[in-house]
């Protein structure tokens, strides 16, 4: 991977444009670079839709932020703001079965105490007793100055499609 900062969000948002609704944001908005929106709604029924049997809809609010240099005052700043906007975003009801939030930071390069942070970060909330379903936060850093691409636990399979996108 020997990209530069623009060349990986833009192959990102590429590869992400096929099942994501993209939103771009200009210079006002920066760090905040885009948003990317995914829904699936899925349901089984019997014979006719009017006996349906269950429905699940699943929702995904990806904030692709980006920095030249990310420190960690930066990273809580913005991987709060985005777990606050994502909770806003996600409807909740009978028919919810989860939402992930997803931040990733794109950058030259990182402070190691960032680095850590984002490692280490962990939020999950539950709707009604996991009822009404419930929510997740997963943190990716794409480090293009030194190649890496790391996230915190929960986001393991989101590191392994980034690290395809980005190879």
């Amino acid at each position: 991977m020997k990209y530069n900062r623009t060349d990986a969000i833009e192959r990102m948002l590429k590869s992400y444009s096929v099942y994501y609704n993209v939103t771009r944001f200009e210079d006002e908005h920066r760090p905040l670079t885009a948003l990317c929106e995914f829904f699936q709604h899925t349901e089984k029924y019997v014979l006719s839709r009017k006996a349906n049997l269950w429905s699940a809809d699943s929702e995904e609010f990806l904030y692709l932020f980006e920095f030249e240099h990310l420190t960690l005052a930066d990273f809580e700043m913005y991987s709060d703001w985005a777990r606050d906007e994502g909770l806003k975003k996600i409807n909740v009801g009978p028919g919810h079965m989860n939402s992930n939030v997803v931040a990733v930071f794109v950058c030259d390069s990182c402070d190691e105490d960032a680095r850590k942070a984002l490692k280490k970060c962990r939020f999950h909330k539950s709707f009604k007793f996991s009822l009404h379903g419930w929510m997740d936060l997963h943190t990716i850093l794409v480090e293009v100055g030194n190649d890496r691409i790391e996230g915190n636990g929960i986001s393991r399979n989101a590191v392994k499609l980034l690290k395809k996108i980005l190879k």
